[in-house]
């Protein structure tokens, strides 16, 4: 198990994860086509041409998804009871094919769970930045995560 209990958790600390992924034309394609999402944008390298970026744009949730996953190995995996919620999300650079992606984690509040007595809330600071060192995505995450067992 990789993941962290609660209880070893202290405000302010600091990750940044070892796995790093480049963004594929395919991820771009099948995340798109998957949820359903026409924008042409991601689809259609010509309205892509003609379009402020002169070329495809990754799909922004495509982007948030691998951020949060690049950082479950290291954050709640094996602990991790839910995913309360996601604040705060902000994408203040484009995420083009090619460009490879890697995540930061720092833990921003702690606090004990009101009706679980064996877990408590856990809030991380995660970025994702891409191999200029611009951050493309940043948000807050809540995660109820186990305490340690007895």
């Amino acid at each position: 198990m990789a993941g962290k209990f609660f209880d070893q958790w202290q405000i302010g600390d600091k990750l940044t994860h070892d796995i790093r992924r480049t963004v594929t034309e395919t991820d771009n394609l099948l995340f798109t086509t998957m949820t359903h999402n026409p924008q042409p944008l991601h689809l259609d390298v010509e309205a892509a041409r003609e379009s402020e970026f002169g070329q495809i744009l990754v799909n922004g949730t495509f982007t948030f998804s691998l951020m949060v996953g690049l950082s479950v190995g290291d954050t709640t995996l094996g602990t991790l009871v839910a995913n309360l919620g996601y604040d705060k999300l902000v994408m203040p650079k484009p995420v083009f094919l090619g460009d490879t992606l890697h995540a930061t984690s720092e833990v921003i509040a702690l606090r004990e769970s009101k009706s679980r007595p064996d877990a408590g809330i856990v809030t991380f600071l995660h970025e994702a930045v891409n191999q200029r060192g611009e951050v493309v995505c940043r948000c807050e995450r809540s995660a109820l995560l186990r305490k340690t067992p007895d």
